[in-house]
C-alpha cells in the first residue's frame, strides 16, 4: 500500500517499481479522485497479471485512515508493505507563517505519517511480519529558508521512524526511511519556483535533481529481503552529503 500515489511523483513511481518487482496486489490512496482513478488505470495496464486498487483517502482524517487500512487488508489479504508517501510542502519565512500553514505541514507530513503507522502496525504485529518505509527529506538535516515547517515535519518523520521501529522489531516489523534531497515531478514543479528548483539542483554532485524512479528503487530495497538487517534507519538518496 502506498500513500499519495496519483499524478507522477515518487510515490507513483514507487509503485510501478513495486509492481515490476512482482507485487501480486498493490493499494494506492490520495486526495485527488480523478488522479487516483487515472493512477490505478495506468498501473493495471503496467501489470495485468496484479490487482490494482485505489481508495481515496485524507491521512489528516483518522476514520479516512481507518477505512483505508481496513479496505487495503482485505483487497491484500494483508497488507506486507506500507510506503508512506504523503507529504505537503511550501515556502514562507517563519515570520510571515500562520499557525494554520504550520499546522497544516505538520499534520499531513508527520502526524499523517504516525496516523498511518499507528494503524498498520495493529495489522502488521499479531502476524509478526510486515514492511514500512517512510519518506523524509533531507531537510530534516539541513536547513532551508522558507522551509522551517517542512524541515521540522521531516526531521520528525526521521525520529519517528527511529522510535517506532524500535517497538515494532519486536514483532517482526521493519520500519525505515528515506530521505531525498531533490526529485523532480509535475507537482514539485507547480509548488516550487523555476528559479529555485535549478539552484538546488545545481548543488547536486550529480548537477542534476534525482528522477522519481532513482528514489523509487531504495524503496525498494527497504521493502526487500534485501535490507532484512536494517531497522530505524534513515537513508540519504542523495548525491551530496546531507
Amino acid at each position: 500500500m502506498i500513500t499519495a500515489a496519483a499524478g507522477g511523483g515518487i510515490g507513483f513511481s514507487a509503485a510501478l517499481r513495486a509492481l515490476e518487482e512482482g507485487a501480486s496486489a498493490l493499494v494506492i490512496s490520495d486526495i485527488h479522485e480523478r488522479r487516483l482513478a487515472e493512477a490505478v488505470d495506468k498501473l493495471q495496464q503496467a501489470a495485468p497479471q496484479a490487482k490494482v486498487s485505489g481508495v481515496l483517502a485524507n491521512v489528516t482524517d483518522e476514520a479516512d485512515v481507518q477505512r483505508l487500512v481496513d479496505e487495503a487488508e482485505a483487497f491484500t489479504g494483508g497488507v506486507d508493505i506500507l510506503i508512506n508517501n504523503a507529504g505537503l510542502g511550501g515556502s514562507k519565512t517563519v515570520v510571515e507563517m500562520s499557525d494554520q500553514e504550520w499546522n497544516s505541514v505538520l499534520d499531513v507530513s508527520l502526524t499523517g505519517t504516525f496516523r498511518m503507522i499507528r494503524a498498520m502496525l495493529k495489522k502488521m504485529q499479531p502476524r509478526g511480519a510486515g514492511v514500512i518505509i517512510n519518506n523524509a527529506s533531507v531537510l530534516g538535516w539541513r536547513a532551508q529558508k522558507e522551509q522551517a515547517h517542512y524541515a521540522a515535519a521531516k526531521a520528525g518523520v526521521m525520529a519517528l521512524t527511529r522510535c517506532a521501529a524500535l517497538e515494532a522489531a519486536e514483532y517482526g516489523v521493519r520500519i525505515n526511511a528515506v530521505s531525498p534531497s531533490i526529485a523532480l515531478h509535475d507537482f514539485l514543479k507547480k509548488t516550487a519556483p523555476a528559479e529555485l528548483l535549478e539552484k538546488l539542483a545545481s548543488r547536486e554532485a550529480f548537477g542534476r535533481a534525482a528522477e522519481v524512479w532513482e528514489v523509487a528503487n531504495v524503496m525498494m530495497f527497504l521493502a526487500s529481503d534485501y535490507s532484512s538487517y536494517m531497522v530505524g534507519e534513515v537513508v540519504s538518496v542523495s548525491s551530496q552529503r546531507a
